[in-house]
């Protein structure tokens, strides 16, 4: 026995559920999957579950490593459960007379719907068929049995679906039959037939009759469909890794499409578009559950409630079975009271009987999960800081941009389900690898396709908003768009949509690829064209659920912004501060650029001075406005950073114009230019080595930023905090000198205007230099700043705005887990974070520390941040609601640690 398989030689992989007990319970999730785990949970609770069992999620894990080979002991396990099974059932697995059928479905501990594989109707054979049509009917019996053909097929021999859709749709032609439900038992007999022949024929083998063996090949399947590419694209996108796995769950089956007193669907016990606390779901009377969440038929609403709120004609659960939606509905409240948290659930009922077949924690959009958060803590259900774990904090990007305005105008083409909410406008796209194609050039793209599937997840996540012509509230696009926080609308009736000639047609009107459209996935609406937005309301709920996680965290969060827009803007999104106001953007005006270039020109300190003067009072506006807005809020100024030839103009028409402006010749301007001109300019004569070599452009920044504070002093009593950054400091001698430059303006300002305000000079981290000799800089730093875009680029060695072109292969294969410019190198750029902080602490106890870069605003840098000590972040104004919830997520999890 090799060494791997000697690991698992003594393991329990197989725990078995149903008859009012279960070898297992929900805390097991990561060992039995989320599926697994809440199945075991409902039988403990003696919930109506039919009885099966769970191959474990550790099982996947030595599958992988024994080489796509099972450990030595899981056959007798599962033989023991198999037989359990068939106990519990009262039927035999493979028994001509009395077959027992079942499921096999996968269940990672994180949902990952329909990102891997099932089969469903198992361990029929010819004989199986024939048992089970004289117990329960002859065309429901062989209508399964094709069922199971077909999906088998699929997901274990690797066939096609098209193909079967192709026999069975020549088929139905030739008999002159439109639906599926218009097939007698002989009619599916003889597609049987036709399926087998096309197996035999593709794959030089007959279809396998054996359960046994039809079990270990989905049980396989199940397992192999953990690497696929759309499980491997969806992990990715939700964080999920690898090492995980999934689990297997084998079930005893119950048939939904037994007749008119059968039933499947999918409900949630509250409505996870909005939050509302109806009951929201789905159900289709005489199917499987594949039936509701593959989009084939569209589905019934199951509440009156709901029904009337679509506007619905079909009668809900509600009405056509009354007993099973009252049962229903008491399951949906134990399990929603038992959980603490909005359930999604899948059941089934067979000839008027009741079956659970899965309960879990329901996709919901943001503006769901903060309703929902909120309402439960205010029903006491949950507490305040139990609510705010309950919201991601990337969620909360929903939440921050428009949506379509009341009054807008609307050019409707057709309307849908609205199955998931939020606004987008873009290019219509039919197929998902041009939609990620397209979205990789910066286009925003509408998807738009009679069903999407698994293998849409690429396309799904490139586009703005997808929009389907079939399937309902739960069917995939609807589940995935949610989870997504994509715009949706599903079951747009009327929709012909011609994916070859690249067009859709819905009520004689015609859309081509490439035309712009609009997607409300509130309403349900499509339009034709770009509609006007709304800035969300961000009080109510919003503000109520800030508040909590204000008082719940440690951190401040400020944000970057350096105009009175974005200071605003941030100020009302609950910005303490400004961490980072980059003064060279003012620079760029279009009034101030000739004074800039005037300065640059210049060729000795007093024409620079001179140009300088006449910047003096446009910079020392900018921050009146700023000081105004913010009132006694910090702002840490970084004084000019990037180098000089950047302002210069680059075309020759540019040059011709800013030479006859200067009064300098074309000739002059070019010389001057080139002696501008640097090899590698991120790491040339930029940040405080400007300071160093031209210290007029600091004095003028430094006077500008003190009388603008004394001047908003005097006419708002208030009293502005101004924190100067030198950037790009290397070395405590910089840092020393330039302090000095800035103390000596203060001190001028201040004697001049007679009035003395509370002021700090810190510097920017961003060298590893700086972080290494911490200590030294401290001596003349009040604050750290760490600008992580710079660090991360001098610590790695890479150019952030050349990295694109390698990186996402460094990512596939976990070089780096994470682009390193978008969370935090934790080990790495997060190492020189801590030993900075540590030093520059030990030599000033109070020195202020915060991180400016872009990874302020991610969420798990921002954790990061929390661990380490630092006092505040600061990202874009949009942003700060997400570090504001993302720095109370650190702060209660530290503490449940």
């Amino acid at each position: 026995m090799g060494e791997a398989a000697l690991k698992h030689a003594d393991e329990t992989w197989v725990y078995a559920f149903g008859g009012g007990t279960a070898d297992g319970d929900a805390t097991m999730k990561n060992l039995l999957g989320g599926k697994g785990a809440n199945l075991a949970e409902m039988a403990k609770l003696g919930l109506p579950v039919p009885p099966g069992f769970t191959i474990t999620t550790a099982v996947c894990t030595a599958y992988y490593e024994l080489g796509r080979e099972y450990p030595s002991t899981l056959a007798a396990q599962v033989d023991a459960a198999l037989a359990d099974l068939e106990t519990k059932s009262g039927k035999g697995f493979g028994d001509p007379e009395n077959p027992l059928l079942v499921s096999v479905r996968s269940g990672a501990r994180a949902s990952m719907p329909g990102m891997m594989d099932t089969v469903l109707n198992l361990g029929l054979n010819e004989a199986a068929a024939a048992g089970l049509a004289a117990k329960a009917g002859e065309r429901f019996a062989y209508d399964s049995y094709r069922r199971f053909i077909q999906m088998y097929s699929n997901v274990v021999l690797g066939m096609g679906h098209d193909e079967f859709e192709h026999i069975l749709d020549e088929y139905k032609d030739r008999q002159g039959v439109d639906l599926d439900t218009d097939m007698s038992a002989d009619d599916w007999k003889k597609v049987i037939v036709l399926y087998k022949d096309a197996i035999e024929k593709e794959l030089g083998r007959p279809f396998p009759d054996d359960p046994k063996e039809q079990l270990w090949g989905a049980v396989s399947a199940v397992f192999g469909s953990w690497m696929n590419d759309r499980a491997i694209t969806y992990r990715k996108l939700n964080d999920i890794p690898s090492e995980w796995g999934t689990a297997v769950n084998v079930q005893a089956m119950v048939f939904g499409n037994l007749g008119e007193t059968s039933a499947t669907g999918v409900a949630f016990t509250r409505d996870p578009s909005n939050g509302d606390p109806i009951f929201y779901g789905e159900y289709l009377i005489n199917a499987q559950g594949e039936d509701v969440v593959a989009g084939i038929r569209t589905p019934a609403p199951i509440s009156r409630e709901r029904a009337d709120t679509l506007g619905s004609d079909d009668a809900p659960l509600e009405e056509a079975m009354p007993e099973v939606y009252g049962q229903l509905r008491g399951v949906a409240d134990t399990l929603e009271r038992h959980y603490k948290d909005m359930q999604d659930l899948e059941f089934t009922v067979e000839d008027g009987k009741l079956y659970m077949l899965q309960t879990r924690s329901g996709k919901r959009t943001a503006a769901a999960a903060l309703k929902i958060a909120v309402d439960m803590a205010r029903e006491g259900l949950i507490t305040e800081n139990e609510a705010i774990l309950r919201l991601d904090p990337a969620q909360l990007d929903q939440l921050l941009h428009p949506t379509i305005a009341e009054d807008a105008k609307r050019d409707v083409l057709v309307t849908g389900l609205p199955a998931s909410p939020g606004a987008a406008v873009g290019k219509v796209v039919f197929d998902s690898e041009e939609a990620f194609l397209m979205a990789e050039k910066g286009e925003d793209v509408i998807l738009v396709r009679v069903e999407t599937s698994p293998e849409d997840i690429k396309g799904m996540h490139a586009a703005r908003a997808i929009v389907t012509a079939r399937g309902g509230m739960t069917s995939h696009a609807a589940v995935v768009a949610r989870g997504m926080g994509r715009p949706c609308v599903c079951g747009a009736g009327g929709l012909q949509i011609d994916g070859k000639t690249g067009v859709f047609r819905v009520m004689g009107r015609e859309v081509k690829k490439g035309e712009v459209i609009t997607v409300d996935g509130a309403s349900g609406q499509v339009m034709l064209g770009a509609v006007d937005m709304v800035q969300p309301d961000l009080s109510g709920d919003f503000g109520m659920l800030m508040g909590w996680a204000d008082k719940a965290r440690r951190l401040k969060v400020r944000a970057n912004a350096e105009t009175p827009l974005d200071t605003r803007t941030a100020v009302e999104f609950g910005a303490e501060g400004i961490g980072l106001c980059r003064t060279e953007h003012m620079f760029f005006d279009e009034e101030r650029i000739p004074e800039v270039r005037a300065m640059i020109l210049s060729n000795d300190v007093t024409g620079r001075r001179a140009a300088l003067d006449k910047l003096l009072p446009m910079q020392r506006g900018d921050f009146e406005e700023i000081f105004r807005i913010l009132e006694d809020r910090p702002a840490t100024i970084r004084l000019l950073d990037p180098p000089l030839h950047e302002f210069l103009p680059h075309t020759d028409e540019d040059m011709a114009e800013v030479a006859k402006a200067s009064g300098v010749s074309v000739d002059e301007l070019k010389r001057r230019a080139a002696d501008l001109h640097e090899s590698n300019p991120m790491l040339g004569h930029r940040g405080c080595r400007l300071g160093i070599t031209y210290p007029e452009i600091y004095e003028m920044q430094a006077r500008a930023i003190f009388e603008a504070a004394v001047n908003v002093s005097k006419e708002t009593g208030r009293k502005p905090v101004p924190e100067v950054m030198i950037p790009l400091v290397a070395t405590q001698k910089e840092l020393a000198i330039l302090k000095a430059v800035v103390d000596a303006q203060a001190k001028a300002v201040f004697a001049e205007t007679g009035v003395t305000l509370d002021y700090t000079v810190g510097t920017m981290i961003e060298l590893p230099r700086a972080a290494l000799q911490a200590g030294e800089i401290a001596q003349s730093a009040a604050f750290f700043s760490f600008g992580t875009n710079d660090l991360t680029q001098t610590t790695l060695g890479i150019s952030r705005d050349d990295a694109g072109r390698f990186l996402k292969a460094y990512e596939d294969k976990g070089i780096y887990e994470k682009d390193p410019f978008v969370t935090l190198d934790q080990v790495g750029v997060g190492e020189l974070v801590k030993i900075a902080a540590e030093r520059g602490r030990k030599t000033r106890p109070g020195i202020k520390l915060g991180i400016c870069g872009e990874h302020g605003g991610d969420p798990a840098s921002i954790a990061f941040c929390h661990r380490t000590g630092l006092d505040y972040v600061s990202c874009s104004p949009y942003r700060v609601p997400i570090a504001r919830l993302a720095a109370a997520h650190a702060a209660l999890k530290e503490s449940h640690n």
